[in-house]
């Protein structure tokens, strides 16, 4: 076995090396792998390597033939790729299955050549994969050109579906389904049709089809899919080089008015489809009977639709569709109106009674069942698809049954009710529009299924020749019969037949309607017991008109017995001829016939026996009949006849039958014109034989009338019902007119004619000649020709002259001149509107340039004088118009001398702009006929004469009437009555004619340098209008281009004139200036921007037109060069325009404009050393780039663009350093770069939908940039607005009202006059003021900033006070009061506030790297505001901690997220300090006109104590300061410096107490002046503080720090030691009066709660071993402000702040019940805990402030909210009792609160040691980040934050924080101790102040890591996530709203500075208000100061409400004006603004 391996392996390899030499190379991969796949030995494996190395080698060999092998082909020039090919061989060309290549060389089997969709690439393909195709090559050579010479809509399609297939993908991409596989569709119909094509089987019509079917749906691709309409000329694209510019236009105007406006049909017919009748008791079979009904009239419309129903009440005849539907054609436009019906009737067919028993009689009879009816308008507004239920109603009595319709219609109630049944008739109807033959085609369906045709009553309004009919209708109106002998009425039936001459009844030609078969005899309904039935059924009698003469109507009469045999009693008939004996037929109307009574069993077979009665009352009066004894019975019919062979008209036949009465002639003749006309039409051939006849036998006596007749006849085809009967009289006239001498009768009686109009003053009859001239001479020169061919060409000159006397008498009429409308000039007029029609008779008989002549001379007869009758002006224009539409205008020899007289029409209307519709009419017809490149000498000469006559004023007409409004909607299209484009296509096919002879002439013919100057403004003018992009509609490309070659070809040939006429001396600025803004607006053009195409169509523009970019930019450089010194007029007024010509992505037209742009530069700098001017300009060019939306996503290439510009070559940079003035262009290069970093970020932010913080923040960005480094104040003042309608639009009111403060305070209090400036009209600058001001009142009035709307308001009333305006002061005033009230009664939410990171490189430039704080919307919480920035920037990550990030998260190449909640930090301490101010008053300093703002974050420093982890509890605190106060001009604004200090344990702990003892204080305050609704709050803090006290919370402190241990080692903290324990009694007396007071007012259900809370405290008391207040405090007396217990404080140690602390009265913000609010922390979560869980058990923890990050989603943390009623389910750990164990440590590790909820620290830096570093400069009292054993499990609450985000770089004024005085109630005494200074980390630009020791109201709560409250602000106690729980105080927090809680009143106290080093910085003694906001900057980087409009100074007096209104105010802030005088003002506007 193993010994025969390697045999098999080496028969193996042999085997596959056999294959590999036998095969090609497509096995080479194959084999390759064969040593793997076979396992082969090494050594086959090896051999296997070699013979493929073999092989390779000859393959190649043999696939790279010698180059001189390669030979051009011949035929074989394009063909389609059939399979792909990757050219992987040396110079192979990869080709993809479909591609289209040409071929340019072949060899051996392959190709080389190129794919059409990249014709730069050229390489080799094999040839068999390639089907040739034919095609004719142009240009053969280098650069020839293929051209397939297949059908051009199969091109057409091919190229189309190509670039449909690249956008079909695109659509999917972009998730446009619904467009994605309409298209898709479409593209699969498409394809089909083109294999139908190509198969070559249709025929011509079908081929004619399928090409209709395919352009129309390329067409609606393209318009879908945003391509170009193309133009087509049946069917086929046409070149538009080959046509006219006229016709090119017209094409492309048809095609867009096909697509955009449907032609209204005028003919409109009515599918109806009976469904169904739904009655619950039928069982008898119906009649339905539709037919429409005129109610206006009175009478129906239309025949009638008649159909049978089963017992079910279906079709009888479900498989024929032509029995139950039907439609009613014919209906004209006028017929679609609400009183339009369509009616229905039902019989039922049955016993007489409905409700008579079965056996009663077995005869049926026709009984009336029920009407519907349905107005024809209801169809027009809903769709008649669906179908309808309608309302079947019975008439209340059946006499009334004949107007049932009608009672309906009249809505007469009385007179018919429903049906008992309640039947409903289903029925479906449809509109459709369009002539039958349309409908046919469009709904195939309808007419393959089979439907009846309903017609309409007699002719339609069109009728048509050749059409048959003979149709009588007969209506069986009513009856009147005597009783017969019996005593109650008869039950009448009818019954009729058709009878013929010989007697026999005439078989199936009675129609009951259509959708029936026809029947021979009718029955008609029976009415029950009625001797006067009224039956008004209507029938049709299709009756043959040979079987009509002779035939007669009888009618037999019935009475139905209602007896059980039933029987039908014949007891009369009537009868009625249908033709007279004379041939008249039976006249229209209602006859009145003679029933004749008759025996029951008589026989009526025999009719010859009753056919000698008189039958009708009218014929028996006229006939003298004796009175028979019948005659009171009568029967009436109505009747009407339809017929194309019979009349009824006696005159008529009178007048066919002449020669029988010849006398009758003259009255004959007469009468003809009373004639109705469709009875002439019908007999037109005869008549007209008639007539000729007659004049050919007596010309002289009946010529005359004969004429009249002739020319009745002959305007009777005018009239548009016989407008079709035209052909039939050019039949006539061609083959069965015979009048060979009527010629001379007819000039003679025409000649008279018009000789006698001039005379004549009733021009009735003339005119009537002259409108029928055509047919006059039609017959003239008919006759003649007779003549001629009779006589062999006899006297042919006394023709000529009787039609040049004819003519001349024409001219003198025309010639006379008239005034106003008059008789003569109406005649002129209809002379006019006919006479072209002949000249094509005229030529006929003479030659082209006889009649030519005559024309001419007829034409030009006409006077042109201006105040004649315009209707006659108008007239005339028609006429030359018709001339130019004729015949014979259309050959050369006649046109030539037919021009002049045409031309000089048209130059008059256009100077008057009359008629221009007309005028372009025919001008378009003129240059139709001129063929572009035609260099016929004729055609030259006629361009030669219209360049001389018209080109000046068609320039001056087009720029008249687009200078005109254009109404609404029509700048995108031109409206059709609209003539611009037209006259525009003129202009251009006329200079498209012209050559160089004909430039070279029109410049010689001006004669001074004026008129050529006008000419060229006015050309130029005129091409910038053609340019603009409204001109022609988006997609007309085709027309753009083909304008845009005739533009710069012409501009060329005139641009030597310019140089020639206007240089040196002759210089003229503006025609320059003209010719240099129409060539860049020619370059800009979005048509001519090829980098915007697809490759096939770029390469189409390309081989048609080139880049005409390059083209006009060489023209522009090259005229450049030209100007030499006259350069310096252009600057700077073309440095904009040429730069945007510049940042077209065009490298050649870049390399060609740039060394102009270094030439300006040249030449300003040498006039005014300097770039200030070009800066300028190309600053406000590139804005207004921007703002005009360029180049949207290529919008991003122009930065790219710009380096280029000044980079690399055509580097001007380079060209600037070599220079002298290189500085100044760096300069300049470096400012507009930066400027473009902006508006880059503008323009993509405002790219999105919605406003978001982006696009505020961009432009306050670029707002800042325009003022602070461009100092471009109109700018700055228009980003102002276009920031303000961005606030507005996000209802952002507070910071559009800052925002539009900062134009308000550009502005003054004066009367100068103000341009029109964007929304604002011309007006003083007080008025614009006062406006401002008004408006922003109102904006800081929704955004509830109440407090500086107060303070404008007291602006402008002291403006108009100062002018006396006591109107406008009283409505001020109260305005103002209304503030103040709603500042007092509405609540306001206080904002939270988030500190927002953006790192990274991708984040926009004015984000990246930076860090800012944003203000919140309204209950917006963290985690809301972070998934608002994460959608913002759906690509940034959110990171997960809140440590500074490191210089590789900088760099990074994406976005990262840092977010978390920040506490502010009121800079106004004094209002928030003073007692017995309103919350409500206090909540607006709290978060407005805020700087700072701060979080801490816990640490433990050395070693951890496990049993007491607060004696290494340190709190890192971050102070972030801003470069603007918030809120401001937007919702966040950047941080400028971070200042990080340290808090030691000590301090940590008597920052706790004190905001818990000044939390207790408040809320025993509030409930003794019963503030509070209810006692819980105070009910919750007393458990809180309590519960953890007994549980080891307090004493927790007393082993940390009253230890000798600690003391000894920490000597510098005796005083803060002797503060902390005097903060500990002070707790327990304050707990003390708080729980009398609780007792005085807890209610009874809570009474073992308040008995627990007492026990507890003296077990707390014992722990503390307090044994009397009295014994271990040596107080002043102790009292509250309303009689609460306090310890004075005057021994308070001084040494921990160098201005001396103040001790403030805190509380910590407790939830109200009513008013809870949760938030989450930045970093951990939290359940909140409210009143419920009063009772929780304590645990202590040791890792409590490691930092642990939460498993949120959000950035840093996510928070639960717990509902009030939830039992928290921290353990007690969490609460920060330090005697627990540590089962449950870990729980504390992910307890939360935000830092808004702490309580504000009172620790203060202590400068006393120089060796210690500056503590942070104001210590603020709103986080508590440290342990408080004060408080217990159920004071610990967790509140949610709002968040938004704002930007500047501006920075208002801060007040320094005053220090000079305590302002605390007293409190117990403590001894003096010395404070230890916090340990300080980080301090950035220190600014020490002193802190203001006073509470203010319950703050929100706000998670965050950040908690930097400044001493005056009020938060809720927050607790940083995962870092720190710190006992007692730091969870024992209750979220309060800021409306629940009021302040406790409290006095000042000073406190003397002891033990400690004063800082060196001045302090104010007095703390002041400041306003509601500063203006003032702080650092250079300020840009936008904000306004100081409201700013007002700090009054005398303390009071920190806004000041008084008659105080006098400074303009500046004392303490801003400090803080501002250290940094310099940004640079100064200047007033130019008074003008915006």
């Amino acid at each position: 076995m193993h010994t025969r391996a390697p045999a098999r392996a080496h028969t193996q390899s042999k085997a596959v090396a056999g294959a590999l030499l036998g095969t090609g190379i497509s096995c080479l991969a194959a084999v390759a792998a064969a040593p793997a796949v076979l396992a082969l030995s090494q050594r086959a494996a090896e051999l296997l390597k070699l013979l493929l190395l073999l092989f390779a080698e000859r393959h190649r060999a043999r696939i790279a033939p010698p180059i001189s092998m390669w030979i051009p082909t011949e035929h074989e020039k394009y063909g389609v790729v059939i399979a792909s090919f990757r050219g992987t061989i040396p110079h192979g060309l990869s080709l993809e299955i479909g591609d289209t290549v040409q071929i340019l060389e072949k060899c051996d089997g392959w190709y080389r050549g190129f794919a059409l969709k990249n014709p730069n690439f050229k390489g080799i393909f094999p040839s068999n994969y390639i089907h040739l195709k034919n095609a004719c090559v142009k240009n053969k050579g280098q650069f020839e050109m293929v051209v397939p010479t297949e059908d051009s809509v199969i091109t057409e399609m091919t190229s189309t579906l190509r670039d449909w297939g690249a956008m079909w993908k695109q659509l999917y991409v972009k998730n446009e389904g619904d467009l994605f596989h309409r298209l898709w569709h479409i593209m699969n119909e498409i394809l089909d049709l083109r294999r139908q094509v190509l198969v070559g089987h249709l025929t011509h019509d079908r081929m004619k089809d399928v090409k209709r079917h395919i352009t129309a749906r390329l067409d609606w691709g393209n318009e879908q899919l945003g391509l170009d309409l193309v133009p087509r000329k049946e069917y086929a694209m046409v070149d538009p080089e080959e046509i006219s510019i006229t016709e090119l236009y017209r094409l492309m105007e048809h095609r867009h008015r096909k697509k955009d406006t449907p032609v209204t049909a005028s003919s409109h017919h009515l599918f109806v489809q009976m469904k169904s009748l739904m009655c619950s008791n039928l069982g008898e079979e119906l009649e339905v009977v539709f037919s429409l009904f005129d109610s206006k009239e009175n009478r129906p419309i239309s025949e009638r639709f008649f159909l049978k129903l089963n017992r079910n009440g279906l079709p009888k005849c479900p498989e024929k569709p032509e029995r139950h539907s039907s439609l009613f054609v014919d209906l004209g436009s006028s017929e679609l109106r609400k009183d339009i019906y369509i009616t229905v009737h039902i019989i039922r067919i049955g016993r007489m009674g409905a409700g008579e028993k079965k056996n009663a009689s077995s005869v049926q009879y026709r009984r009336p069942f029920g009407c519907a009816v349905l107005s024809i308008a209801d169809l027009l507004s809903g769709d008649t698809k669906d179908d309808l239920i309608l309302k079947v109603y019975m008439c209340n009595t059946e006499s009334d049954w004949f107007q049932i319709h009608e009672n309906i219609i009249k809505k007469l109630n009385a007179r018919y009710n429903l049906t008992g049944s309640n039947a409903g008739l289903a029925v479906s109807f449809q509109l459709l529009h369009g002539d039958i033959e349309q409908i046919r085609r469009d709904y195939a369906s309808i007419f393959t299924h089979g439907v009846s045709i309903t017609r309409k009553l007699g002719f339609s309004n069109i009728i048509m020749p050749g059409e048959m009919r003979n149709d009588l209708y007969i209506t069986i109106e009513r009856g009147e019969f005597e009783k017969g002998g019996k005593s109650v009425a008869r039950n009448v039936e009818v019954t009729m037949y058709i009878v013929d001459c010989s007697g026999q009844i005439l078989k199936d030609f009675i129609s009951f309607g259509s959708g029936e078969p026809s029947a021979t005899e009718y029955h008609s309904f029976v009415l029950y017991h009625n001797n006067s039935p009224r039956w008004a059924e209507l029938l049709k009698l299709p009756i043959p008109v040979d079987k009509f003469r002779g035939a007669h109507l009888r009618f037999e009469f019935r009475h139905c017995s209602t007896k059980e045999k039933g029987e039908k009693k014949l007891f009369g008939f009537s009868f009625v001829p249908l033709m007279q004996e004379n041939g008249r037929t039976l006249p229209d109307g209602t006859h009145e016939l003679i029933v004749h009574k008759c025996e029951e069993n008589v026989s009526l077979q025999d009719s010859s026996r009753y056919l000698k009665f008189p039958f009708s009352k009218g014929h028996l009066l006229t006939n003298n009949h004796q009175a028979i004894k019948t005659s009171k019975e009568s029967f009436w019919i109505t009747s009407f006849l339809c017929s194309t062979k019979l009349t009824q008209n006696g005159d008529m036949l009178d007048l066919l039958k002449w020669r029988t009465h010849p006398e009758k002639i003259a009255g004959c003749l007469s009468k003809l014109k009373e004639i109705d006309g469709s009875e002439i039409v019908k007999f037109l051939q005869d008549t007209l034989d008639t007539l000729f006849g007659i004049l050919d036998e007596n010309s002289q006596k009946y010529g005359s009338q004969v004429f009249d007749c002739l020319v009745h006849i002959i305007n009777l085809l005018q009239d548009s019902k016989f407008h079709h009967f035209k052909p039939v009289m050019d039949t006539y006239i061609e083959s069965h007119f015979a009048g060979a001498l009527a010629y001379r009768d007819l000039i003679k009686v025409l000649k008279w004619h018009v000789d006698r109009i001039t005379e004549v003053e009733r021009q009735a009859h003339n005119q009537e000649v002259l409108k029928a001239q055509e047919y006059i001479f039609k017959y003239i020169v008919q006759s003649r020709k007779l003549f001629s061919l009779a006589t062999g060409g006899q006297n042919e000159e006394e023709f000529c002259c009787c039609i040049q006397e004819l003519l001349m008498s024409v001219r003198f009429f025309l010639s006379q001149e008239t005034k106003g409308a008059s008789a003569l000039s109406q005649a002129q007029a209809v002379f006019l509107s006919s006479f072209p029609a002949v000249y094509s008779e005229m030529l006929k008989l003479f030659d082209v340039k006889e009649v030519a002549s005559l024309v001419r001379d007829t034409l030009g007869s006409l006077p042109t004088i201006t105040n004649a009758d315009e209707s006659l002006q108008a007239v005339k224009l028609q006429c030359i118009g018709k001339t130019v539409e004729s015949l014979l205008y259309t050959n050369p020899e006649s046109r030539y001398i037919l021009l002049p007289v045409v031309l000089n029409h048209l130059y008059v209307h256009l100077q008057e702009q009359k008629d221009l519709v007309m005028c372009a009419r025919i001008l378009s017809n003129i240059f139709c006929l001129i063929k572009k490149n035609s260099s016929e000498k004729s055609v030259l000469e006629e361009v030669d004469v219209i360049v001389n006559s018209l080109l000046d004023i068609l320039l001056r007409t087009i720029l008249e009437i687009t200078s005109r409004p254009q109404q609404a909607g029509s700048a995108t299209r031109l409206q059709f009555q609209d003539v611009t484009g037209e006259f525009v296509s003129c202009l251009l096919s006329l200079l498209r004619q012209m050559t160089d002879r004909h430039y070279q002439q029109l410049l010689e013919r001006f004669k001074t340098r004026d008129e050529l100057r006008d000419f060229l403004l006015q050309i130029f003018t005129v091409f910038r209008i053609l340019i603009r992009p409204e001109m022609f509609p988006k997609d007309w490309t085709v027309m753009r281009l083909v304008a845009n070659n005739v533009i710069i070809t012409t501009v060329l040939y005139l641009s030597d004139a310019l140089r020639k006429s206007f240089l040196n001396e002759n210089f003229d600025y503006k025609i320059w200036d003209s010719y240099f803004y129409l060539a860049v607006i020619f370059i800009n053009q979005l048509c001519l921007q090829l980098e915007m195409f697809t490759p096939s169509k770029k390469k189409k523009v390309l081989e048609k037109y080139g880049d005409m970019r390059v083209t006009m930019g060489c023209e522009i450089f090259s005229m450049w060069q030209n100007l030499g010194e006259h350069k310096v007029h252009f600057i700077p007024a073309l440095i904009g325009p040429f730069l945007e010509v510049t940042l077209i992505p065009q490298p050649d037209l870049r390399n060609v404009m740039i060394p102009i742009f270094h030439d300006m530069m040249d030449w300003e700098q040498r006039r005014s050393g300097n770039f200030k001017q070009v800066e300028a300009k190309l600053i406000d060019k590139l804005d207004s780039l921007m703002s005009e939306g360029k180049g949207d996503e290529t919008y991003r290439e122009l930065f790219n663009s710009i380096i280029p510009l000044f980079g690399p070559y055509p580097s001007l940079l380079k060209k600037i350093e070599r220079e002298t003035w290189r500085e100044s262009g760096v300069s300049l290069i470096a400012t507009v770069t930066r400027l473009m970093e902006r508006l880059l970020d503008y323009r993509d932010c405002m790219k999105m939908g919605e406003v978001d913080g982006k696009k505020i923040g961009c432009t306050v960005s670029l707002l800042n940039f325009y003022k602070t480094e461009l100092n471009k104040e109109e700018m700055y003042i228009r980003y102002i607005h276009k920031l303000y309608d961005l606030h507005l639009k996000a209802q952002n009111f507070t910071e559009a009202a800052y925002t539009l403060l900062l134009y308000d305070e550009l502005l003054e209090w004066s009367d100068r006059p103000l341009r029109e400036f964007l929304n604002y009209p011309m007006q003083t600058e007080w008025q614009r003021k006062e406006y401002l001001h008004l408006t922003i009142i109102q904006n800081f009035d929704r955004g509830k900033c109440w407090e500086n709307g107060i303070i404008l308001c007291r602006k402008i009333a002291e403006q108009y006070e100062s002018y006396y305006d006591y109107r406008n002061l009283s409505k001020m005033r109260v305005m103002e009061a209304s503030l103040y009230d709603k500042i007092m009664d509405q609540q306001r939410l206080e904002p939270e506030f988030f500190r927002v990171g953006f790192y990274g490189k991708k984040f926009p430039f004015f984000l990246r790297n930076k860090e800012f704080v944003c203000r919140g919307h309204d209950y917006e919480r963290l985690e809301a505001f972070q998934q608002r920035m994460l959608n913002e920037f759906p690509h940034a990550i959110a990171m997960q901690h809140a440590n500074q990030p490191d210089e590789t998260i900088f760099q990074a190449e994406a976005q990262y997220l840092q977010i978390y909640a920040v506490t502010p930090i009121p800079e106004n301490q004094e209002v928030l300090q003073r007692e017995g101010i309103p919350d409500n008053i206090k909540s607006f300093y709290k978060v407005n006109h805020i700087w700072r703002f701060r979080y801490d974050r816990p640490f433990h420093k050395g070693t951890k104590d496990k049993d007491n982890e607060f004696k290494s509890l340190w709190v890192e605190r971050t102070t972030l300061i801003l470069v603007q106060s918030l809120p401001g001009i937007s919702r966040w604004f950047e941080v400028e410096k971070r200042e990080v200090v340290e808090m030691s344990p000590l301090e940590n702990a008597i920052e706790v107490l004190e905001n818990k003892n000044q939390q207790l204080r408040t809320l025993i305050s509030q409930c003794q002046t019963r503030q509070m609704q209810n006692i819980n709050p105070l009910t919750m803090c007393l458990n809180g503080v309590i519960d953890a006290a007994v549980n080891g919370g307090v004493a927790r402190y007393q082993e940390a720090f009253f230890v000798k241990d600690y003391i000894l080692n920490h000597p510098e903290d005796g005083e803060k030691i002797t503060c902390l324990r005097e903060l500990m009694l002070e707790q327990a007396q304050i707990l003390e009066f708080g729980l009398a007071v609780h007792e005085k007012f807890v209610p009874q259900d809570m009474r073992p709660l308040h008995k627990k809370l007492v026990d507890q405290f003296f077990v707390m008391k014992s722990s503390l071993g307090i044994q009397e207040f009295a014994a271990c405090i040596q107080a002043s007396p102790v009292h509250f402000p309303n009689g609460s217990p306090r310890v004075s404080r005057n021994s308070f140690p001084v040494s921990m702040s160098p201005e001396g602390a103040r001790v403030i009265p805190r509380r910590s913000p407790l939830s109200y019940p009513a008013v809870n609010r949760y938030s989450s922390s930045s970093l951990s979560s939290q359940a909140s805990a409210e009143v419920s869980n009063i009772t929780g058990q304590s645990e202590s923890s040791d890792e409590v402030f490691n930092m642990q990050p939460s498993p949120s989603t959000s950035s840093l943390s996510s928070t639960h909210s717990a509902s009030p009623n939830v039992t928290s389910s921290a353990p007690s750990s969490a609460r920060g009792s330090p005697l627990l164990s540590d089962k449950l440590k870990h729980s504390r590790e992910n307890s939360c609160l935000s830092p808004r909820d702490r309580p504000c620290s009172a620790i203060y830096p202590n400068t006393a040691e120089p060796s210690q570093k500056i503590l942070f400069n104001h210590i603020s009292d709103g986080a508590l980040p440290r342990s408080d054993p004060g408080l217990s499990g159920p004071d610990k609450g967790v509140n949610s934050t709002p968040s938004s985000w704002s930007l500047d770089s501006g920075k208002e004024a801060r007040n320094l924080s005053d220090s000079g005085k305590l302002m605390s109630p007293p409190v117990p005494p403590r001894p003096t101790q010395t404070a230890s200074p916090a340990r300080h980390t980080a301090s950035i630009s220190p600014s020490p102040a002193g802190r203001s020791p006073m509470k203010g109201s319950v703050q929100s709560f706000t998670p965050s890591p950040v908690d930097y409250h400044s001493s005056g602000l009020i938060s809720n106690s927050p607790v940083l996530s995962g870092s720190y729980s710190s006992g007692i105080s730091s969870l024992s927090r209750c979220s309060t709203s800021e409306a629940s809680g009021f302040e406790t009143q409290v006095n000042e106290h000073p406190i003397p500075t002891a033990n400690c080093t004063v800082s060196e910085e001045p302090v104010r003694k007095e703390s002041k208000t400041p306003p509601p906001y500063s203006v003032y900057e702080r650092t250079l980087r300020r840009p936008v100061p904000l306004p100081h409009s409201l700013s007002i100074p700090i009054p005398t007096d303390p009071p920190a409400l806004p000041p008084k209104p008659l105080l006098i105010r400074p303009n500046n802030l004392d303490n801003a004006t400090k803080r501002t005088e250290q940094v310099p003002r940004p640079r100064p506007l200047p007033r130019k603004v008074s003008q915006l």
